[in-house]
């Protein structure tokens, strides 16, 4: 997954979908597209059954999971800013790896990105802080998108409640 033309495209589904955040360490990353990852869901959990000291509770990663969709951003970044999105995401500590993976826009243009998907990790509720993330990143999607992003906005966590044995917070396309 070598990136070409000195710049990449990376598909954000957690923390990263707020920009302030992503920029902190990737100043040249800008929005590309608003895109669905499909066969795909959204969980949270702990790298290795250890809670996060940064996080306090779960962390968000993506599982394959044929009929089910996360709702993301496609950020284009330069290739300078590849080995701090990898620090970022924890890639030298073995927490992530890198995938590739096609989102869909909502134009229905089909992207090639680079994400990130934890490894060895145990499931758990996710942490105040990814509360307060989605929060602000769905309050300024259209009406029409705010329960496909990621997670919805209302009942979320009764979801986490009630699929907490089968370790699902998924998105279900209507």
């Amino acid at each position: 997954m070598e990136p070409a033309g000195g710049c990449f495209l990376y598909y954000a589904y957690g923390s990263n979908l707020l920009r302030e955040r992503l920029l902190l360490s990737n100043p040249s990353a800008a929005l590309c597209a608003l895109a669905r990852l499909q066969d795909f869901k959204l969980e949270f959990g702990h790298h290795q059954g250890r809670t996060s000291s940064v996080w306090h509770g779960g962390t968000a990663t993506i599982v394959e999971s044929p009929g089910d969709e996360v709702w993301g951003i496609v950020w284009k970044m330069n290739t300078s800013n590849l080995s701090s999105l990898d620090k970022q995401e924890g890639v030298e500590d073995g927490i992530y790896v890198p995938i590739e993976v096609n989102v869909h826009t909502q134009a229905g243009k089909v992207l090639t990105c680079r994400s990130y998907q934890m490894k060895d990790y145990v499931c758990g509720p996710p942490s105040p802080q990814y509360k307060r993330i989605h929060h602000q990143y769905i309050t300024g999607l259209p009406a029409t998108l705010q329960s496909t992003a990621g997670f919805p906005l209302d009942g979320w966590l009764s979801a986490w409640v009630q699929n907490r044995i089968a370790c699902q917070l998924t998105i279900r396309r209507n």
